[in-house]
């Protein structure tokens, strides 16, 4: 037993720079700086931490169940931790960008999460064609919930309550797709808490933190059901993710039960390969395929 283990146990919740808020299994929250120059903490991040003054000052970071980050040639950056799904959330207005919706639900998989996709504003006359562009997921088994946010906001309510119930999700989604409009439909008193925590965190100094952790209903120590709302992003590197491995990351490719003839196949133009085959007796999206070599094509490229 290290001395550690003796101190009190702590949620992060909500992280700005070096600080981060770090709630108790009593619901107390207290602003804390981990010990060292550089934090690597993030919001699900359980942790051990003690009192500072009117502070604290984190000691440990327990192991985590998971971690959902991007990487790219530049820099990684984290997301969350101890996750049971992701919600991306999309909409036919900004049109859906597959690519980045494909790229997170490939990293959520790639770090054991479970994904769900939001389809919001499906008022408008265009959400027929943000449907077509789904079906390939819902095929796939990715649940895909249709949701009007601003038009039909009970519906939309009690559409996401049974998705979201007793897990910790992470909400992401391109500008415009309506993150904060869903986060402010389903915990009322999110802009209060915004103000109060960005305030602490930046030292009396208005500003938004990356990341926050709101509970929609909490239970013993930190179970119960949250959310988490995160910052929008341009691009989703996975530059962690060998070429080798994609296949297995998407769910329609990785359900080909046929074997292929060579066991390091790539499944781009090789013969005997099942994934290709499935392809041509229309098993297999050809879209999804494409979008599967464009990646591995940038996956194998990063490499070198």
């Amino acid at each position: 037993m290290s001395a550690h283990d003796s101190l009190a146990v702590g949620l992060v919740v909500a992280a700005h720079g070096r600080h981060v808020m770090v709630e108790t299994p009593e619901g107390t929250r207290v602003l804390c700086h981990p010990r060292g120059k550089k934090s690597e903490l993030v919001v699900g991040d359980r942790v051990r931490w003690q009192p500072a003054g009117d502070e604290g000052v984190v000691e440990r970071l327990e192991p985590r169940r998971n971690l959902l980050f991007r990487q790219d040639e530049w820099r990684t950056k984290s997301f969350a931790a101890n996750l049971d799904q992701i919600l991306v959330l999309v909409a036919p207005e900004p049109m859906i960008g597959e690519g980045q919706l494909a790229r997170a639900l490939i990293a959520a998989a790639d770090a054991r999460i479970g994904a769900a996709i939001g389809l919001n504003k499906v008022d408008l006359a265009s959400a027929d064609i943000a449907r077509a562009k789904l079906a390939p997921y819902r095929r796939a088994g990715v649940p895909v919930v249709e949701l009007a946010l601003k038009a039909e906001p009970q519906r939309s309510q009690e559409l996401l309550a049974p998705l979201l119930a007793h897990r910790t999700t992470l909400v992401l989604g391109p500008s415009g797709a309506g993150k904060s409009t869903l986060i402010n439909l389903m915990v009322p008193h999110a802009q209060a808490q915004v103000g109060e925590i960005s305030k602490a965190l930046a030292a009396g100094r208005h500003t938004t933190t990356s990341t926050l952790l709101y509970w929609l209903e909490r239970g013993a120590g930190f179970d119960g059901t949250a959310l988490i709302d995160s910052p929008g992003f341009q691009e989703f590197g996975l530059r962690h993710i060998g070429p080798e491995r994609l296949a297995s990351l998407m769910p329609d490719l990785a359900a080909v039960q046929e074997p292929c003839r060579f066991h390091n196949c790539t499944h781009r133009r090789e013969p005997g390969c099942a994934i290709s085959a499935a392809v041509a007796r229309g098993d297999v999206d050809e879209g999804r395929w494409r979008l599967y070599l464009a990646l591995h094509e940038e996956l194998s490229a990063s490499r070198y």
